[in-house]
């Protein structure tokens, strides 16, 4: 018999446990929970037939949109011929072996090889173990560290989540781990001393990454970590020159680079990858969400040529490598990969992000960046964030108890769009699906304004 919406909810809080979530709350019914039963486009739709703007594209992630038949189709047919074999000890399937083609052609130049898995926790929990693996065959035992940013993500595993810079996924785990540092988080507009412009506070950064190095020991240093645009830290695009500076403190020190790719890959910014776009010449790179647009777990290391002839050099000597999951190169996923790279290429969306993604940025600034509440509007291509503040003037943030990110997220639900409160200060973040129109740019901002003022008129 089938089930109605609400049983199915019942059910949901009574087995399911939810990921950041709030158990008591969700438990009780405080928190009623949300059935999406279909989508298509930018749109979603739940249970009671309503229909929302997806402006954050899942978890960052349906670069496509929603409701694409063609990745079904190539996931079902997939499936119906092979649904699973492994790739351990050389076995493949002709999907893998041409997905691991098509990628390079994304990829910057100096990429060799792709390792897959399902997540983009797990790709970095691989990056690890590859820096580590890399420093012992060159006999550097002592140089393991790795170095992320205050406000990084990259993922919420044990040691991926160490490399994540936000208290939040660091409490009541026992993280992070001795090995992962942080530094300071590239984000001129709350974190520049007093009297530094973009360029200067690029400079200053790199100092400070140098200091960090020189403290630790340069022999200790095995990697720093960065996303090329930080995503769930706030959404901060990097300040003027900071990747070039950053990467010379690197090249001093035989630091490798591993480009987290996770939220700025596939056309995100407007570039294959955000590699592209800043220059970044990285060792190693970590992919997932818009390799498949989220139609199907997938993730991924791209691994340099650096990198890449240590290791075959360290299967002479030390045989196999000793890691592997079990879904590395999972064939339905693979198919559900290539299509959708089909649409992104055939389309020409990173173009489209490009054009679409600027206009959003010119019509998030029209309509905020003299509004009483946010102190900044900042973006880059398909991402984008709003910072409220008691006084943007002087920078002053409003009392946590406040919640501004939060009510301006909720009230923008209210009127049928979903935006994020970031879980790190009071920042609305954007990330649209890249098939977002202008039209539909036009909706999200003149909603987000609505919600935005509904907010003010209470608190102030």
């Amino acid at each position: 018999m089938t089930k109605s919406a609400e049983e199915l909810l019942e059910i949901d809080r009574k087995y399911f446990m939810h990921p950041s979530t709030h158990a008591h709350d969700h438990e009780t019914g405080a928190l009623p929970g949300r059935l999406v039963t279909s989508a298509r486009g930018i749109r979603i739709r739940d249970h009671r037939g309503e229909t929302f703007i997806d402006g954050f594209a899942g978890l960052y992630c349906v670069n496509i949109g929603y409701g694409r038949t063609e990745v079904a189709e190539a996931m079902y047919e997939q499936a119906r011929r092979l649904a699973y074999y492994h790739t351990y000890v050389g076995h493949t399937t002709d999907v893998v072996a041409e997905l691991s083609r098509r990628i390079m052609e994304w990829a910057p130049e100096g990429m060799k090889k792709v390792y897959f898995g399902l997540s983009g926790s797990d790709a970095n929990e691989t990056q690890i173990k590859i820096v580590w693996y890399y420093n012992n065959i060159l006999g550097r035992r002592n140089k393991k560290k790795i170095i992320s940013r205050e406000g990084g993500y990259h993922g919420s595993s044990i040691a991926a989540g160490s490399l994540t810079g936000l208290a939040s996924f660091h409490r009541h785990f026992d993280l992070p781990l001795e090995r992962m540092k942080h530094t300071v988080r590239p984000h001129w507009y709350r974190n520049a001393p007093e009297g530094l412009d973009e360029a200067a506070f690029s400079r200053y950064c790199a100092e400070q990454l140098e200091a960090l190095i020189l403290s630790e020991g340069p022999d200790t240093v095995a990697a720093f970590i960065g996303e090329p645009v930080l995503g769930t830290g706030g959404i901060v695009p990097p300040p003027k020159g900071y990747w070039s500076a950053i990467q010379a403190v690197l090249d001093k020190y035989d630091i490798l680079l591993i480009a987290d790719e996770v939220v700025c890959g596939f056309g995100r910014l407007g570039s294959p990858m955000g590699s592209q776009k800043y220059g970044i010449r990285p060792d190693l790179i970590t992919i997932a969400k818009g390799l498949t647009s989220a139609y199907a777990p997938l993730s991924g290391v791209i691994v340099g040529d650096k990198v890449w002839d240590v290791i075959v050099s360290g299967s002479r000597t030390e045989g196999a490598m000793g890691h592997g999951w079990t879904y590395s190169g999972h064939p339905v996923s693979a198919a559900a990969a290539l299509a959708n790279l089909d649409i992104l290429e055939s389309e020409n969306i990173p173009a489209q992000a490009a054009s679409v993604g600027a206009y959003l940025q010119a019509s998030l600034q029209a309509a905020f960046a003299a509004h009483p509440l946010v102190g900044e509007v900042r973006g880059a291509g398909m991402l984008a964030a709003l910072e409220f503040m008691a006084d943007p003037v002087r920078r002053v943030p409003f009392d946590k108890d406040v919640k501004v990110g939060s009510r301006v997220a909720a009230a923008c639900m209210q009127r049928h769009l979903i935006a994020r409160a970031m879980p790190d200060h009071d920042v609305l973040g954007f990330a649209p699906p890249l098939v977002t129109t202008r039209e539909d740019v036009d909706e999200i901002v003149r909603i987000t304004r609505e919600a935005v003022d509904a907010v003010a008129t209470e608190i102030t």
